[in-house]
């Protein structure tokens, strides 16, 4: 097996090698000094001939010798896969459980802003020396890879005197080690790092992958509790995957039999009280459990990756009950979906709205996307900013929601055709008793009609809120005071119910921009 992991990597590999000319150059000291002491330059010109074999060799061997899954390209370290393989083999040594081993993942906190308010170079920088530090702070029989972006991973090899309270002071000695300063091209800057540690004979499972999961979810834990914590896995964080599992299978079955559904809340005008579009929202209606809030759900979805399967759910029915309300006597303008990032990557988004407008015979301005304000300020993909654009000269509504959470520019709002802005609860809470609430909220709508922007306040839940807004000019309202999320089937007498006590609607005054 050996000569044949030699004779594959000379095959595959061989090429790239002689034209390596870092190694290569590496070897022409050597040559020069022994040609000056033999004083013969023929022997240089002979010995230079085997440099590319040498280069071969040295390279094959590390392949041959080295943990799979090759190695990191910034740090030097083995990926994953080499992880894995180590963590394979120490459960299939027989005996294992009487020799404690531990797998550990590091997390750098915030390395998101570091790396925003350092770059890229000074970011790849402290991955560096972070991979150092990490490999002057084990043992020998210790392995050091780099899991992903910001997150590396030990493998503690096996050993008679491991115990807690020892590999609890290797991880403490790593943490300090990690806590020291670091210079950046004439900088000082520090960096912290989340820690979760799994010993070996605590994994749910004998195998590798579990043993690196339980460590990764005890690091979940600790950078949850603030950064530099620490966290050891327990059986509880087992029961919590455990769960987390059956919920996201559960959930996996849910979005495919119906289970997820729609739930309607209106929006009304301040102006005439005439329903100007509902927002779709999704509830999950559980066979044994009823509705499920969607806090406990939502988060178990974005885990699993099926955000993009919702708002498919959510546009279909949000589209499908469009027409029923037309056919029931009801005109509603428009019907607002949520599309998170995951969505707004897909490059053929474009093409799946277009379709469902064109399956149920709507025009695209119909439907208003509700993209988050964050999206918008934080993220950098060419997709995303492509679809949102696309979205917006296809026809349809572009709803900048939670405005005022983020940093949206005056210049993003008209270059992503922002066709309202929807302003955040927070803002909204008491206006009608806080003053400087009602300056603060006065300024965004000034911007507003300054852009032709339309506005909607969330979370009104008061006549009193619902009356300052209206009189400071927002021109549409949503929430509890208005209405609470319904199920599609209670929309209709609700409707009904509205529109007999909107007649005949008294028109209030507007103070613009006061």
């Amino acid at each position: 097996m050996l000569v044949s992991r030699f004779l594959d990597f000379f095959r595959s590999t061989g090429k790239q090698l002689f034209r390596d000319p870092a190694l290569l150059a590496g070897f022409i000291p050597l040559f020069v000094a022994l040609s000056y002491s033999t004083r013969d330059i023929r022997w240089l010109i002979g010995a230079s001939t085997l440099i590319p074999f040498l280069v071969l060799a040295i390279r094959a061997f590390d392949v041959v010798t080295s943990p799979k899954g090759g190695r990191d390209g910034l740090t030097g370290l083995p990926c994953r896969a080499a992880l894995l393989e180590v963590l394979d083999k120490y459960f299939a040594t027989p005996g294992a459980s009487t020799r404690t081993a531990a797998c550990m993942v590091i997390d750098l906190d915030d390395f998101h802003s570091f790396n925003e308010r350092w770059g890229r170079e000074a970011a790849d920088e402290v991955l560096r020396q972070t991979a150092n530090r990490l490999r002057s702070a084990v043992r020998d029989n210790d392995l050091v890879v780099r899991l992903d972006a910001d997150a590396f991973a030990l493998y503690l090899g096996p050993s008679e005197g491991m115990t807690l309270d020892s590999t609890l002071s290797i991880a403490d000695r790593i943490q300090r080690a990690l806590s020291e300063p670091l210079v950046l091209h004439g900088l000082t800057a520090y960096v912290s790092a989340s820690v979760g540690i799994a010993l070996a004979s605590k994994s749910p499972e004998p195998t590798a992958a579990s043993l690196l999961v339980a460590a990764e979810r005890a690091m979940v834990e600790a950078r949850s509790q603030g950064a530099g914590a620490l966290r050891l896995f327990s059986a509880e964080m087992q029961t919590e995957i455990r769960a987390s599992h059956e919920l996201a299978e559960d959930l996996a079955k849910a979005l495919e039999n119906g289970e997820i559904v729609a739930w309607f809340q209106p929006q009304v005008s301040t102006e005439t009280g005439q329903v100007t579009g509902f927002e779709a929202l999704a509830r999950w209606d559980h066979p044994s459990r009823g509705i499920v809030s969607p806090a406990e759900f939502l988060p178990a979805i974005e885990a699993s990756g099926r955000t993009e399967r919702l708002s498919e759910v959510m546009l279909y029915q949000g589209l499908k009950a469009l027409v029923a309300w037309e056919r029931g006597g009801f005109v509603i303008p428009s019907i607002g979906v949520n599309f998170a990032g995951l969505e707004l990557r897909n490059p053929h988004l474009i093409d799946k709205v277009k379709w469902e407008l064109d399956r149920f015979g709507l025009t695209a301005d119909r439907l208003s996307v509700e993209i988050l304000e964050t999206v918008i300020t934080e993220t950098d993909d060419d997709i995303v900013l492509r679809n949102i654009k696309a979205l917006g000269e296809l026809g349809c509504g572009i709803d900048l929601d939670d405005f005022g959470t983020g940093h949206a520019s005056i210049s993003a709002i008209k270059r992503f055709k922002t066709s309202r802005i929807k302003i955040d609860r927070s803002f909204v809470t008491h206006i009608d008793k806080d003053g400087e609430q009602q300056r603060m909220v006065a300024a965004i709508l000034t911007m507003a009609q300054q852009l032709q922007v339309e506005s909607l306040a969330e979370g009104v839940e008061t006549i009193g809120e619902h009356s300052i807004l209206a009189q400071l000019g927002c021109q549409h309202v949503q929430g509890f005071g208005i209405a609470r999320p319904m199920p599609f089937e209670d929309t209709f007498a609700w409707l009904a119910e509205h529109e007999r006590k909107r007649a005949p609607t008294p028109r209030i005054e507007r103070q613009r921009g006061a």
